[in-house]
């Protein structure tokens, strides 16, 4: 990869949401940390051109990063990841003393020893909410007390604002060196479809994209019964509906894109495995009305001219149900695919998932949305004032076989533990 490009390191990875976000504003991702063997493998797939290390943060150091990928001994310009907050207990000592919160504090240290010009880190709404907002203040005191400014006073960003159809509000905690300036926060270039309230200075905003806009140019996956068994097969695409379903084809260039292009057979529709829904979820699914809530399952039937709810992860058998709280298709009575999901999060259609719903979700749900990470990213490159073009080099997504791996022979592949407290 290009060495002109600033380098990256993602130490929550997941799929690669972050990871192609900074991606197409120019950076070079070169190392990204994931516990997960099955995210691993996804993320594999998408970028071939960089290190995936499987490994927990909480038993890697920066030297080991530094050596298990291509980065060495050069100077890394962001370091970006989403820990996980297991809880916020603030009764008599420091929340990050904690060990429900030790990943946040394994991220800062690994920001200290990789010493990166800025740091991004994505969280919960949440954090920012009663006494959380404490535990915020403690984590931003640890890292000034560690030699980095952090610009304030913190935000929420939401997706809708930032061309992703869909509502999803996450703080971003931004931080440079002493010796750097600050970046700014992104500034919202789109207003939620249907947003009856908006600050007024923002009105001359175009609407973000819709459902509509998002998934109208799928295919009919009932018309397709190999769907049944399988998560892919070849169709022939109706004509998109939007710009924004154009862009995510690769049939519309975007000039702020400067992700490497990438090779796959645009003929094949992918992550679009049917669900099974009993003829009485059907029916309940067709009576629910656009934008309303199913009474039963309490999924949320999508509005073709609304943003869609949050996208959540869900939770494993082990923690309750088996399953993600998918939407409801708007027009179709059953949930929405994993490929319908990724439209809504902005993924372009050659990311793939792994094979299975549940994993699909998982990552989907659990990621950063690419636009809402491409926006945060281009506020750092702007500060680092690099000019960066689009990339000549294309890659080829060919060997998909690690999108079918179960979990046990994932770990095999990258010599992990199966078990895994996700």
């Amino acid at each position: 990869m290009g060495n002109q490009r600033p380098i990256a390191v993602d130490l929550f990875a997941g799929a690669g949401g972050m990871t192609l976000g900074f991606e197409q504003a120019g950076f070079d991702v070169i190392a990204s940390v994931e516990i997960d063997p099955i995210h691993c493998a996804t993320h594999e797939y998408n970028f071939p051109m960089w290190t995936v290390i499987c490994a927990s943060v909480t038993g890697i150091s920066g030297e080991d990063i530094r050596r298990k990928s291509q980065i060495g001994d050069r100077e890394i310009d962001v370091v970006f990841g989403g820990p996980p907050c297991q809880g916020f207990s603030l009764m008599g000592k420091r929340a990050l003393d904690d060990p429900r919160n030790e990943l946040i504090s394994h991220f800062r240290r690994l920001v200290i020893e990789l010493n990166p010009k800025y740091f991004v880190m994505e969280n919960v709404k949440g954090l920012t909410i009663g006494d959380q907002q404490q535990f915020v203040g403690q984590v931003i005191e640890s890292f000034e007390q560690k030699g980095y400014k952090i610009l304030k006073p913190y935000q929420v960003l939401n997706s809708s604002h930032f061309g992703v159809p869909q509502n999803r509000e996450r703080l971003f905690l931004i931080g440079c060196r002493q010796d750097l300036t600050l970046p700014n926060y992104p500034s919202p270039i789109t207003k939620p479809a249907k947003a009856k309230h908006f600050s007024k200075e923002l009105v001359i905003l175009p609407d973000s994209p819709t459902v509509r806009d998002a998934i109208a140019d799928l295919p009919d996956i009932s018309q397709y019964p190999e769907l049944m068994k399988r998560d892919w097969c070849v169709v022939d695409f109706p004509e998109p509906k939007s710009n924004y379903s154009e862009y995510l084809r690769g049939l519309r260039s975007d000039f702020a894109d400067l992700s490497y292009p990438r090779e796959c057979d645009r003929n094949i529709l992918t992550s679009s495995i049917r669900s099974v829904h009993s003829p009485a979820s059907i029916e309940r699914f067709h009576k629910t009305a656009n934008g309303e809530l199913e009474k039963i399952s309490h999924f949320l039937k999508l509005d073709l001219d609304g943003i869609c709810n949050t996208l959540r992860a869900g939770t494993p058998s082990s923690r309750g149900a088996f399953t993600a709280p998918r939407p409801i298709h708007p027009y179709s009575p059953r949930c929405i695919t994993v490929r319908e999901a990724a439209r809504l999060h902005s993924y372009p259609d050659w990311f793939r998932f792994h094979s299975t719903k549940w994993h699909g979700f998982r990552q989907i749900g659990n990621s950063v949305p690419p636009l809402l990470a491409r926006s945060v990213a281009l506020k750092i490159m702007k500060r680092l004032d690099k000019q960066i073009s689009k990339p000549e080099e294309i890659i080829q997504l060919t060997e998909d076989s690690g999108l079918y791996l179960k979990m046990v022979k994932a770990a095999k592949r990258y010599g992990v533990s199966s078990h895994l407290k996700l």
